[in-house]
Parts: structure tokens; sequence; C-alpha cells
């Protein structure tokens, strides 16, 4: 072979011996090289003789190679390379050597039919090896490799090469899920991260194995981990709203055209369109799903497929369109209604016909609070309010539950609630309206003796300013009798009025307005409780979960008055029957059940005998 120098001349030296060229005995060793493979070949013995030495060899080598190539990926910090093409060309040349040894190739070479077939087992055994050494070494890098998708797209295209060619399936199944489990499934890493690998290993896997059954095996500890997590729902349903951070793909998906409906479930194996489409499952699927309905599922509806049912997505947006609904204050739902219409698309509109009901109860409120405000504008100025008042009028049926507190807000808040009221009765014959005192906004402006201050609080907030408008100063014990909230709640109100310089505590648990700013007073850092930041409207899942059970409890006492005796599956099964219905109630599955039961036994309100359960006799 000719060797040049960087400069781009020819070198002097040989690139076989290394030396000068006029030196140089390459030639001559491989013409003895052939002969002696010549004289070994008619012996019957070139084969047998030179097997053990060329495997050597060649393994050695294709490891070398194969090393050199992980390092400089590694080094780079690429693994997404594809460099499988340029090493197949550097194994044609190892055979093209291999040629020369089993005299197919060369100035002397000699041709025959065993030649020939030795050559071609040596080329398959070599391309197998070497298959097997690439794949191997891909799939070490496989998580690497999902969490760079699709920039590593040309190495799973490699991998997917490999292994048409190789039977690694079940070490690439092994090797990925203690990866998993090793980097991914623990709780340092947050569920929204823990999601957004999942997506990935989606689209990875499914580019890698079309038949979707390396993902359903090697993916199957991620979903279970992911239902361990109290949070996993809610970062699913806020990545399908755009409010979850990088959460492009899931918004994507969601917007995609001919979406795979949730509705009905997927088609079956027997809704293929073409029979000569068909292709068979690999032999490590598990036979009792579905293939079509495995291949044909999208990104969303693996995410749903996590639980099983779709009503705990549909609750918790529910809950999620609620909370921002209430924190708008302005009725715009551009963006709500276009969700709305593509979960439709989804989850079918039976699903989702509380959602319509709650969006459309905002465009009533915008509506009917236009027309109570041009009659109070035809009012002469002194029979008008002394304040705007603006309503967000519910639906309560079709609402998620409403966090409930008390609070007693100041009579010429309550009566200018009275009037809207009186107003809305007009408008809406036999209809009145149910205040919630402790949700909404209130903008106000503090006039203070050097300084006016403008903001936006909740009523709660705004009614313990209020009352200071009357007394300069204030304990907390007599805030508390006048405001019906708990001391401890309230203590932690009055936090944003120390903050804003409003109001001082001194001594403690006593309140005054400070009506100049002292300006060589010491600031004072306040901490704000994290539950003041982004207070919710809604109730907390704890509550409204425990709402639910004793919505079935009142049902099952019904059941077991009029039945006597009921086992678990009975109730169970009468539950999902009678109870379970339409997305106001939540699915309790059989073991949740049975543990509700077990704590009614321990609290003496039930008891279990023979596999049933029973009213004890003294239960009316």
């Amino acid at each position: 072979e000719s060797d040049t120098e960087e400069g781009g001349g020819e070198s002097p030296l040989c690139a076989g011996c290394s030396s000068k060229r006029e030196q140089c005995w390459c030639p001559k060793a491989m013409e003895q090289f052939q002969q002696l493979n010549d004289i070994l070949r008619r012996l019957n013995l070139l084969e047998r003789g030179s097997a053990d030495a060329v495997t050597t060899l060649l393994h050695k080598t294709i490891e070398e190679r194969k090393d050199v190539g992980r390092g400089c990926v590694s080094g780079c910090g690429v693994h997404h390379l594809g460099t499988l093409p340029l090493l197949v060309q550097w194994i044609e040349r190892v055979i093209g050597w291999l040629s020369r040894v089993f005299l197919q190739d060369g100035p002397s070479a000699r041709s025959s039919p065993e030649a020939s077939s030795t050559l071609k087992r040596w080329r398959c055994h070599v391309q197998r090896f070497f298959y097997r050494i690439y794949a191997s070494m891909r799939i070490e890098e496989l998580f690497s490799i999902i969490r760079d998708f699709p920039e590593s797209k040309p190495a799973v295209e490699d991998l997917k090469f490999c292994l048409e060619r190789t039977n690694q399936r079940q070490q690439l199944l092994s090797s990925l899920k203690s990866a998993l489990e090793m980097r991914l499934l623990h709780p340092g890493v947050n569920t929204s991260d823990i999601i957004t690998l999942y997506i990935s290993a989606i689209k990875a896997l499914r580019e890698l194995d079309p038949s979707m059954v390396i993902l359903e095996v090697a993916c199957e500890p991620i979903r279970k981990y992911l239902r361990t997590r109290e949070d996993t729902v809610r970062q699913i349903v806020a990545g399908l709203t755009g409010d979850a951070e990088g959460s492009g793909d899931l918004a994507n998906e969601l917007s995609k055209a001919d979406p795979v409906t949730l509705e009905n479930g997927q088609e079956s194996d027997d809704d293929i369109s073409e029979p000569g489409d068909w292709v068979p499952d690999p032999v490590d699927a598990d036979p009792g799903k579905s293939s079509s309905k495995r291949r044909s599922s999208d990104i969303i509806s693996l995410l749903v497929s996590i639980y099983g049912s779709k009503d705990l997505f549909i609750n918790e947006y529910r809950t999620l369109l609620a909370d921002r609904l209430l924190h708008q204050f302005n009725y715009s739902a551009e963006r709500e209604i276009r969700n709305v219409e593509l979960l439709k698309l989804r989850f079918g509109e039976a699903q989702m016909h509380y959602c319509e009901v709650m969006l459309k109860d905002m465009a009533d409120s915008r509506r009917i609070n236009a027309n109570i405000r041009d009659e109070e504008e035809k009012l002469p100025e002194e029979e008008r309010p002394p304040f705007s008042l603006v309503a967000v009028i519910l639906s309560s049926e079709f609402w998620p539950p409403l966090k409930e507190e008390k609070l007693e807000l100041p009579e010429q808040v309550k009566e200018a609630m009275e009037a809207y009221s009186k107003k809305y009765e007009k408008l809406k014959a036999m209809r009145t309206l149910n205040w919630k005192y402790h949700l909404g906004l209130v903008s106000l402006d503090v006039e203070l003796a050097d300084r006016t201050l403008s903001l936006s609080v909740s009523p709660v907030h705004a009614a313990i300013i209020l009352h200071f408008q009357t007394k300069s100063t204030w304990t907390l014990t007599e805030l508390s009798e006048v405001l019906k909230v708990p001391v401890t709640s309230l203590k932690r109100k009055m936090t944003l009025w120390l903050q804003q310089g409003v109001l001082r505590e001194e001594p403690q648990g006593t309140f005054t307005v400070i009506e100049e700013e002292q300006k060589d007073q010491v600031e004072k850092v306040v901490l704000i409780d994290s539950d003041e930041e982004g207070d919710s409207a809604m109730a907390s899942q704890a509550d409204q979960k425990e709402e639910e059970l004793q919505l079935f409890w009142t049902y099952i006492q019904a059941m077991l008055t009029n039945l006597e005796s009921l086992s678990l599956e009975r109730i169970h099964s009468m539950l999902k029957m009678f109870v379970m219905t339409g997305p106001v109630v939540t699915e309790i599955d059989i073991q949740e059940l049975q543990g509700f039961l077990q704590k009614k036994v321990r609290d003496q309100q039930l008891i279990y005998s023979g596999g049933v359960y029973r009213l004890p006799k003294n239960c009316n």
C-alpha cells in the first residue's frame, strides 16, 4: 500500500514494513505467503491450519477498532453520531485481507469454488462478530442515546441495523431496565424529568422497534414507578395544556391531526386495512396484548394507560381548568377552549361535557356582569354602589369542589353583594347566588399619611386591612373574632401587610398601622409562607378523595342495609355500576376499597366474617 506525508507528497517509507522503498520486502513476503497458502490449500489444510490464528487476529483487531471508536465518541461527548457506515467500510477492507489469505485476491490468486465458499463463511463470521460487538457498545450507551433523541437518531438506526442481524434483544432489555432503575427511578429525580425521558424513550424505541415490544417490556419499570408518584397525573395534564416547563412534546402531540382516540379504545387486530401490511410480532411479545393496539399507541395514549383509566386525567384537567379560570378574572378563555376541543378528540365529547359547561359559565358571567354594569351606569351618582363588584358565576354541580374556608366580610362589602344578587335575580328568574366569601381578588388603594399603595389581594387580606379603617390597632384575637378566621391561619395572612410596611407587630400579637414610613428604621425581612404565594381556589386532592370515599360509604351502608351481607368483589361491582359514573366521582380500585372497608372494621362500623361484610346490629 502507498503512504503519503502530511504535506501530500509520497513518503519514502513503506506503509507495510516501514523500510525504505528500495529496501521494502513486502512484495516478496506476500508472494511467499501466497505460495504457502496455496500449498496448504492443496493439502486441504489451509482453513484448518489458519482458522485459530485468523480468528484471534480478527477479533483482536475488531475489538481495538471498537475501543478507538468508543473513546472518540465518549471523548467528544456525543453518543448520537452514526459511525456504523464508516466501520462497515473498514470491515470490508479486513475482508479484503481475508481474500488474500484464502487465495481469492492478489497477483497470484487462484480462485476455486472451495475458496469462494470458505471466504463467504468467513465474511459472515466477521460481519456477525462485528455487529454483535457494535450492538453491545450501543446498548451500553442506550440510556444516553434515548435522553438525546432525536439528535441521536443515527445511533438508533445503527443499533436497529445490528439487532436485525444478531440475537441481542434480551441483552438490550436487561441492560436498559438496569440503567433506568439506577439512573432515573429514584426519589432524587423530579417527576417531570421522568416523564420527559419516558417520552423520549417512546420516540427512540419506536424507531428502534416498530412492534413496540422493546418499549413495552423495557419501560414497564418507569410506568410502575410513575404510579407511585402523587403528582404524575398533574404533571402530565400540565404538559398537555402547555403549563409545565419543557412540555412542548405533549402539547404538540395533543395538537396532532388525526389523533388516537381514547373514547372506545384502539382498533382490534381485525381492523388492519390491508392484509399484506400485516407484520408478525417478535417472539418475546406478550401474546395477551393486541398487536395493533401496541403499534398504534401514541405518546398520550401510552401516558394515560399508566393508570388504566382516563377518568383520573379528566378529573385532574377539570381541577386545573377550574383553578386557571378562577384566577384569570378577565373571562378570557380562548386558550382553554382550544385545549378542551383538542381533548374532546382524545377522550370523547361526553367526558369533556363538564369542562364545556365551565367555559360556558365564564361566557355567561361576562355577559351578566356587562348587563349589571350597564344598569348601574343609568342610576344617579348617589344611588350607585360605593365600589365596582364583578362576579364569576359558577354552575356548582359541574365544577370540582371548591376550597371551603370561613370568612366574615365587612358590612359594606356584604351589602354590595346583596345588591348584586338582587340584580342577578331580576335577570335570572327563580335563581339566586351563593357567595364564596373567601374566593376572589380585590383591587384596592391603601392611603396612608405619606404614601398610597395599589395592590391586588385576596378577600381575607382585604377584609383584614378594611378593619384598620375604624381602629388603628387590633390584636390577633380581636381580628379572629370579627373575621371568623382561626388565629393560626390569620397570623399567616398578616404577613403580607407586614411585608408591605403597612402594619407592624408590637408587642407580639398586636398590630398597628404605620401611617408614616420611618426612613431610619432597619428593614426587616419577612418570610411569606409558601402556601400564601400560589393559593389554589380548589379543594386539595386529599379533601376531594375524602369526600368521594364518604359518598361511597353512604352507598355501602344502603347496600348492606338492604342485602345484609356482601363480599368485597360484590360491593366493588355494585359501586362500579351505580356510583362510578360521570366525571364527578373517580374510580376506586378493589385494593383501595378493601383498605377503606378494613378501616371501617377497625372503627367498629363494619363486621367482617366468613369473607363478607355486614353492618353491626346497633348500626342505624
